[in-house]
């Protein structure tokens, strides 16, 4: 017995419309049929008048399809695009939609976000959580490794600009006597031979951030700031005679005062001027990625957010560093908690606004403020900081 013969497909649904062929002043009248494509439906015009050649069979990628609706607010017209062969205008939206679902057509997510408030709901969702995401985690990480391929005399030389234009401003020669300085010069120096004593070992810990990163440190001490110290890229670590006094009223020591210089020096190591640079450009280029142009309000808000977070995490990594470093020269980590404190000035109750004095990292912090304020500072809260580093934990979790 003889197979029957497999039964033929049903044909497409046409669509009737107008063709405007760029040609004549007058639209004709064609039928309009539908077909299954690899990457969509394809398109054919059917002239009603014979003597009409019709326009040859459009690809999916051929046709300017018109914009999706709501199946409860349906156009009146549709216009589709024929590239060089014109335009078709079609009255039946219902009857086109249908054809369109019979030749295989399926609603992309772009369409199903203009069409159903669900799926636009849920795509913001993850974007936002992305764009989070990408600026708790994926920012910092992509500056890290970026970071890694900026040269050493770039930091130097940016810190060079930086200095002359701080001692051309309010910062003066040191005023403190000689054989101060020079005692403060060595208890750096031996700061400095400790860490590269560490980085000579095969496992110098949270000592070493970036391989064969070992920039010369200089030590530069001036007057003319309140009690104050910071790193700049490439080194150099500036520590004011304010802070040295206030140490010595408060009866801490060089102890202290070391702990502060090790703490620099883990700004250094780390390299955490340089990626604050770098994490600002990778910020506005995801930015400018994900929502196009970025505006003036967008870009202020990302460097208002990276110096606020980011800034946290480094002086936890500054801590941890001086932590360790503290332990591998024999030396207390307590004295330096009581200095940040010192300066800091006593705790107060959260209603009271009025602001400390700068603490150890040029940060003006606002002692007594609860925690979602400290949300706000770029460093992290300073009790906490300092009863973590009197535990001889000052890395982050």
């Amino acid at each position: 017995m003889t197979a029957s013969p497999a039964p033929a497909a049903a044909p497409a649904e046409l669509v009737p419309a107008r063709w405007f062929d760029g040609i004549h002043s007058t639209p004709q009248p064609v039928l309009v049929g539908l077909r299954p494509g690899a990457r969509g439906p394809g398109l054919q015009v059917h002239p009603l008048n014979t003597r009409t050649p019709a326009p040859p069979a459009l690809a999916h990628d051929a046709v300017d399809w018109p914009e999706t609706w709501s199946g409860r607010h349906a156009p009146r017209r549709l216009v589709v695009g024929l590239g060089p062969h014109g335009s078709l205008e079609i009255e039946d939206a219902t009857r086109w939609q249908a054809a369109l679902q019979a030749a295989g057509a399926r609603p992309g997510l772009a369409q199903r976000m203009q069409t159903r408030w669900q799926v636009f709901a849920t795509v913001l969702l993850l974007s936002v959580l992305g764009l989070v995401a990408f600026y708790r985690w994926g920012t910092p990480w992509a500056a890290t490794q970026l970071t890694r391929f900026v040269p050493l005399g770039w930091e130097q030389t940016l810190s060079e600009e930086a200095m002359r234009e701080l001692d051309d401003g309010f910062l003066r020669p040191s005023r403190l006597p000689a054989e101060r300085q020079a005692a403060l010069q060595a208890r750096f120096e031996a700061l400095d031979a400790q860490w590269r004593a560490a980085l000579a070992q095969e496992r110098p810990g949270p000592l070493a951030r970036y391989r064969g990163y070992a920039p010369p440190m200089k030590l530069a001490l001036r007057s003319g700031m309140p009690a104050n110290a910071f790193a700049l890229p490439g080194g150099q670590i500036v520590m004011t005679d304010a802070l040295v006094r206030a140490a010595e009223r408060a009866k801490l020591g060089d102890d202290a005062l070391a702990g502060v210089l090790a703490h620099e020096m883990g700004h250094v190591v780390h390299r955490h001027g340089t990626r604050l640079v770098v994490e600002q450009g990778v910020l506005n280029v995801g930015l400018g990625l994900a929502l196009g142009d970025v505006s003036s309000l967008v870009a202020t808000a990302s460097t208002v957010l990276t110096h606020l977070a980011y800034r946290r995490d480094h002086e936890r990594e500054a801590d941890c560093f001086a932590v360790a470093l503290m332990r591998q020269a024999g030396l207390p980590v307590a004295p330096m908690a009581d200095l940040l404190q010192t300066i800091d000035g006593p705790p107060r109750p959260a209603k009271e606004k009025a602001g400390g004095a700068p603490g150890a990292d040029g940060a003006t912090p606002v002692p007594g403020e609860s925690a979602g304020a400290d949300w706000f500072s770029s460093h992290p809260d300073t009790a906490g900081r300092a009863q973590a580093l009197r535990a001889g934990q000052g890395c982050p979790p």
